[in-house]
């Protein structure tokens, strides 16, 4: 199997096509920019290397635009199929990328599954990833989906969101604590003007981003940036 076979050049829109499926997210501290860039070179010579694991559908690893992390976005078709991959090659693939980048610092993982999607009728090819996180005070799936819904009306509510905003993909952890929004852009600029213009840290202007951002039981949130070199797909049959 050659490695070309399971590279793709270009950012995909889509982070899982299914609420079936496992998402996986872990963010690795590097540091600089060569060395997240070396993250990714060692993903591409090491997924070509050893058997593709069965039930990994991805890999995403995104680039934070200030040049420390790399948030990395793995796709399974379930839990079974990632803990067995933890028994088997995980080992190899951990060597290999402490080898090429050593002194990686792992945050451990969040297990997510998809809840819903918003895309814009203006869809074009991503220039930025944002990933927004929010952490609630305990564990509450009805309030996860709550979150996300009022999220959707406040978007809905907009009579002229941002040409930038390209579709946001919200994902619910599996502890029932975090949702993630994977939200494509067409540029980082793009984004900083959608905020600015909006005046209450939010992507528009309308009364109901309020309600988002005064919503019960909200412990965190963040709102990073990122670019995607490759994405890693299971290869075809």
């Amino acid at each position: 199997m050659s490695v070309e076979a399971l590279t793709i050049e270009v950012p995909l829109l889509d982070l899982s096509t299914t609420g079936k499926n496992e998402v996986i997210v872990s963010e690795w501290v590097v540091g600089t920019r060569e060395r997240q860039e070396a993250v990714v070179d060692t993903f591409h010579r090491v997924w070509g290397q050893i058997p593709w694991p069965a039930g990994l559908l991805s890999v995403k690893p995104l680039l934070s635009n200030d040049g420390l992390a790399v948030l990395n976005f793995a796709e399974w078709a379930n839990n079974e199929a990632y803990e067995e991959f933890g028994r088997t090659n995980r080992k190899i693939v951990a060597a290999e990328m402490d080898e090429a980048v050593p002194g990686i610092v792992r945050i451990p993982p969040t297990h997510y599954q998809f809840y819903r999607t918003r895309i814009s009728d203006k869809a074009s090819e991503p220039g930025c990833i944002v990933v927004i996180m929010v952490e609630f005070e305990s564990s509450d799936p009805a309030r996860q989906r709550a979150w996300v819904d009022t999220v959707i009306e406040a978007l809905d509510a907009e009579k002229s969101l941002h040409s930038g905003g390209i579709s946001g993909r919200f994902h619910l952890s599996t502890d029932g604590k975090k949702v993630l929004n994977y939200a494509a852009w067409t540029s980082e600029n793009a984004h900083h003007e959608a905020i600015k213009n909006s005046v209450q840290g939010a992507v528009g202007s309308h009364r109901k981003w309020r309600e988002v951002r005064d919503f019960p039981g909200i412990r965190s949130s963040s709102v990073k940036r990122y670019r995607l070199l490759r994405t890693f797909e299971a290869p075809a049959g």
